[in-house]
């Protein structure tokens, strides 16, 4: 008997199961003007679902409607003010007629916004996206008004890309802020937005913008066709597409640039880019880029030329350190001792004397603990993490050094190499310099500086492969474009940059007028 009672159980739960199943939206066709058959076949979609809310209004005996939507995504009071009061209120004027037209029942409505819909799967998507939806009886039309409201984070300095000159606000989760900021930007209506949804059961929001008058067809129609190709349940953050849309995804440089700052965005789609903006993430992607964009930084563009150009140069001065410094130490304690001057020579050995490790080890041992503490310092509570991170460097390593595990050289050279490792404005870059930095390592551990050399070329040689959305990622250096080097090493004076980049910008090069200075 009990076995009976569990086999129905279980057939009841796979029927309701196979149910569920068959009903979907897309399945379902288009509003039969039946307000309440339609109204079951919606709340049969949403059956579990505690925060679908609606409510049934008697306009009068032959004209009802249905207001639905999902609370914590609509604005209550909006409701009531533009939605509920209106019909009540209006309720006389109505009764005046035997059968109010869908016309007459906007013509009461208050909302801003007021969209026609005719299938099951607009109500639905509507109802998802935050909308709310009024059914009207003996109508085969639903009505869609704009009260979305949920809790977002406000405009704050981002994070990830701190500035001493130039803007202080940041992109939010919220796509329409973000639209909103990069429209504030750019007053024109050559600034073009184009909406998608991604994610089978996220329907998440992505926008491409670009502009119109200086981007170019081929690249935006191929970030176009890529989004659409992508086939996933759901989109959380940028960085699910830009893994999924990237031209070398085994490559440990980013093709795709991520930034939370809008002024960021404007100044590359004034270059000819498109950007990429995600519903619910904060980071709006860049395509194309290139290797030079990835070492410049936002505030290059804000301070005078002359400093921004020594910067930029002490930048890829120690991109060599980050990258090699270590690698150098090592081939040098290692191979070719005949390098160094006699005195260092003699300072490095007596320092090592006591070291029971060859160079190689003593050198991962030291940066595997610094990038340790590294992770550390960005995982614990703010207010402590940056102490933590420079107490525990110094502890150790002058407790290291005294109990004769690693040489006082070596925390040199970490040291050096960790500072040099913060240069870097994107930090998605400054991790494929940190993972080369330990290539570079074993290379020079085996084959001293042959070894560095040899890893070099590889490097250039990938590098000289690489393209984001079919531009090459050493440009303009590899192809060579003598125009483009204005603001690649150095930065020239802003009226001297009459062009834009060549390789994403040739529809419209122009970008300066002539006679922007008097002398």
């Amino acid at each position: 008997m009990r076995m009976l009672t569990g086999l129905k159980k279980i057939m009841s739960a796979n029927h309701k199961q196979n149910k569920s199943q068959i009903v979907d939206k897309k399945d379902m066709g288009v509003l039969t003007g039946i307000l309440h058959e339609d109204f079951n076949q919606i709340k049969q979609l949403f059956e579990g679902a505690a925060d679908f809310a609606y409510r049934e209004l008697g306009i009068n005996s032959t004209t009802s409607v249905i207001i639905l939507f999902l609370d914590g995504l609509v604005d209550m009071e909006r409701i009531e003010l533009h939605v509920i009061n209106p019909l009540v209120k209006q309720n006389e004027k109505l009764l005046q007629q035997s059968k109010p037209t869908m016309d007459d029942i906007k013509a009461v409505l208050s909302s801003a916004q007021i969209v026609e819909g005719t299938t099951f799967e607009q109500v639905i998507d509507q109802i998802l996206s935050g909308g709310t939806v009024v059914l009207i009886n003996g109508c085969q039309k639903a009505l869609f008004l704009s009260q979305q409201s949920w809790e977002q984070r406000s405009v704050e300095e981002p994070l990830t890309e701190a500035v001493v000159l130039g803007p202080r606000e940041g992109f939010t989760e919220n796509i329409r802020t973000n639209v909103s900021m990069i429209r504030r930007r750019l007053k024109t209506t050559k600034l073009k937005f184009e909406y998608m949804k991604i994610g089978n059961l996220s329907q998440t929001e992505v926008c491409i913008t670009y502009l119109d008058s200086i981007a170019q067809f081929s690249i935006v129609e191929e970030v176009r066709s890529r989004l659409n190709q992508i086939k996933i349940d759901a989109i959380e953050d940028s960085g699910y597409i830009l893994e999924l849309i990237e031209d070398h995804p085994y490559s440990v440089f980013p093709q795709i640039v991520q930034t939370e700052r809008p002024d960021r965005v404007v100044g590359n789609l004034l270059e000819g880019r498109v950007g990429i903006i995600v519903d619910n993430s904060p980071f709006v992607l860049i395509v194309p880029v290139t290797f030079f964009q990835m070492m410049n930084s936002p505030e290059d563009y804000y301070g005078r030329f002359i400093m921004t150009s020594f910067i930029r140069f002490i930048r890829y001065l120690f991109l060599l350190i980050a990258l090699m410094f270590p690698a150098i130490y090592i081939a040098v304690t290692t191979f070719h001792h005949e390098l160094m001057p006699t005195n260092l020579l003699f300072s490095v050995a007596a320092s090592r004397e006591k070291v029971p490790f060859p160079a190689v080890v003593e050198v991962l041992l030291m940066e595997i603990t610094f990038e340790a503490l590294r992770e550390a310092g960005l995982r614990l509570p703010r207010p402590i993490g940056s102490t933590v991170s420079i107490v525990g460097a110094l502890v150790i390593g002058q407790a290291a050094v005294e109990a004769g595990i690693v040489s006082a050289p070596l925390v040199i050279v970490v040291s050096t190499t960790g500072i040099a490792s913060f240069m870097f404005p994107n930090y998605a870059f400054t991790g494929a310099i940190r993972l080369l930095r330990f290539i570079m390592m074993f290379l020079a551990a085996n084959l001293g500086f042959y070894g560095i050399l040899l890893g070099v070329f590889f490097i250039v040689a990938h590098l000289v492969q690489l393209r984001s959305f079919g531009i090459p990622y050493l440009a303009p250096i590899a192809p060579f474009t003598f125009n483009n080097l204005k603001d690649i090493f150095i930065r020239a004076p802003w009226w001297k940059m009459n062009e834009r980049p060549e390789q994403t910008g040739k529809r419209n090069l122009k970008r300066l007028g002539p006679r922007n200075r008097k002398y």
